[in-house]
This record gives structure tokens, C-alpha cells and sequence, in this order.
């Protein structure tokens, strides 16, 4: 139900303040405000998530949490489709999405909402989300053996060709 009343509202919105400011600056204005925000956009996107992705990175290389990261991300995913969409009030919104600020306190908020019961990490099973994996000593699989370096002799099977040293 929410959803419908959305795409009935959003684009109500956007007409009403395209008849308004329209009619306030004028028309060339009101499409020039229009193409700059959606490159303006465009470009903030790049940087957010480019910044976004480098946290995830961070987020795996310190097998931490991911949720985070992934949420700011998908956030600037739909700030990015706000501000391709022709309107002011999307425009508000997908720049308003952009701020970190804004984006923690959304994630914050979506977070009081879902209880996530388990997830699982690597091959260790069930983990809460605040305990990284570790892995329990009874299953590791221990071989000992010997070895011996061998140094591997390189015989060219072929002619040289001048380009290369064999």
C-alpha cells in the first residue's frame, strides 16, 4: 500500500513544483537547474561510491561487518537513480542520501527495525554479528610430511629467438 500511495505521491509532487518554480524563474532556468543537478549528481555518485566500495573493502580485509558498508552503498545506488530522475523533490532526496550523515542515521534507524538472528561466515558455521570468525581447533586437519626443494632445470625446447634469454 505504501508503495502505491509513492508512485502516486512522487509524481504529484514533482509537477507541483515544476508548475512553481517554473513559473517563478522561468522555463529555460527551471530545465538548466534541472540538467546540472542530474550532472552534478552523476558526479557525486562516482565519488560516494567509489569511497563506499573502498569501505567495503576495508569491511572484508578486516573481517568485520559488512552491513554497513553495503548499506551506504545500495543508499547511494538509489541516490544516484533520485538524481538521474527529472525533479526537484528526487533531486532533494538523492542529495540528501548522499551525505554520510544522513546515510548513517537511515542505517541506523533501518537497523533498530531488523533483528537479524544468525548469519553464517566461512566454513566456522553460525556467528553473531558482533564475533568474527574463528576457527575451532577440533576440526583443523594437520599433515606432516617431509619435503625437498627441487631447483627445476630449464632446457629450451625450442630454438632462441633473440627476444627472449633461455
Amino acid at each position: 500500500m505504501w508503495l502505491f500511495l509513492a508512485f502516486i505521491a512522487v509524481p504529484l509532487i514533482e509537477i507541483a513544483l515544476f508548475i512553481q518554480v517554473g513559473g517563478f524563474i522561468g522555463l529555460w532556468p527551471t530545465l538548466g537547474i534541472v540538467v546540472l543537478t542530474a550532472i552534478l549528481g552523476t558526479y557525486l555518485v562516482k565519488t560516494q561510491g567509489a569511497m563506499a566500495m573502498n569501505n567495503l573493502r576495508g569491511s572484508f580485509s578486516r573481517l568485520e561487518d559488512p552491513s554497513e558498508p553495503l548499506a551506504h552503498g545500495a543508499m547511494i545506488l538509489v541516490s544516484g537513480a533520485l538524481l538521474l530522475t527529472p525533479g526537484f523533490f528526487t533531486d532533494a532526496v538523492g542529495f540528501a542520501l548522499l551525505m554520510p550523515p544522513v546515510r548513517s542515521a537511515v542505517f541506523r534507524y533501518l537497523r533498530s527495525r531488523v533483528k537479524v538472528q544468525r548469519f553464517d561466515m566461512g566454513p566456522g558455521g553460525s556467528q553473531t554479528m558482533r564475533e568474527p570468525y574463528r576457527p575451532s581447533r577440533g576440526r583443523e586437519t594437520i599433515i606432516e610430511g617431509e619435503y625437498t626443494e627441487v631447483a627445476p632445470t630449464k632446457q629450451p625446447t625450442h630454438p632462441t629467438s633473440g627476444w627472449t634469454k633461455h
